[in-house]
């Protein structure tokens, strides 16, 4: 897993929680970086877990929450690193139905490297999108929050649901319809 995605939880977690809860996280982890991490490195996607973990043992916040909330802070880092990605579309759905074949693809020209989960567009209309979200991490909540984001960058509201193809949540389909 890609560096920045530690270094922003890491960030969130000291915005919405104070440094001393990073501290607590980190220490009751057993890291292989020791918690240090830089936004260009790779590592091991078992720190996440156990961060994550530990946050939401600390806060008693569930761990889809705290992606949920993670999702958010995110998209904001988006929003500011990568304003001509966004800047390509004028339709949330339009972005969303396209995270395989054009952003993941801009991801991946930065991250060669880049573990990236899987998105299939099963149905598009210009107000509903069916996607299959597949990934061995089970991180869909943190997917359901840029989404969510999406549609409040571009003014705009839909409701997304969320349903397991596969119980541990390793595959996923999203059913969005805008409102």
């Amino acid at each position: 897993m890609k560096g920045i995605v530690f270094t922003e939880f890491l960030e969130l977690v000291e915005d919405k929680f104070g440094l001393e809860m990073v501290d607590r996280i980190i220490s009751s982890s057993e890291l292989a970086s020791d918690g240090i991490y830089t936004s260009v490195g790779t590592y091991s996607f078992s720190e996440m877990l156990q961060l994550l973990q530990h946050l939401s043992e600390n806060t008693g916040i569930s761990i889809d929450n705290l992606l949920l909330v993670y999702a958010e802070h995110f998209f904001s880092v988006i929003e500011k690193s990568y304003p001509g990605l966004l800047a390509t579309y004028k339709d949330p759905i339009e972005m969303i139905s396209s995270i395989e074949n054009h952003i993941h693809v801009e991801v991946r020209k930065i991250y060669p490297d880049a573990e990236l989960p899987t998105f299939e567009v099963i149905e598009k209309t210009k107000d509903h999108l069916v996607m299959d979200y597949t990934s061995s991490r089970a991180m869909h909540h943190f997917g359901l929050g840029l989404m969510n984001k999406t549609f409040e960058h571009f003014n705009s509201t839909a409701t997304i649901e969320l349903e397991k193809i596969k119980e541990d949540g390793t595959q996923v389909r999203f059913v969005i319809n805008r409102n």
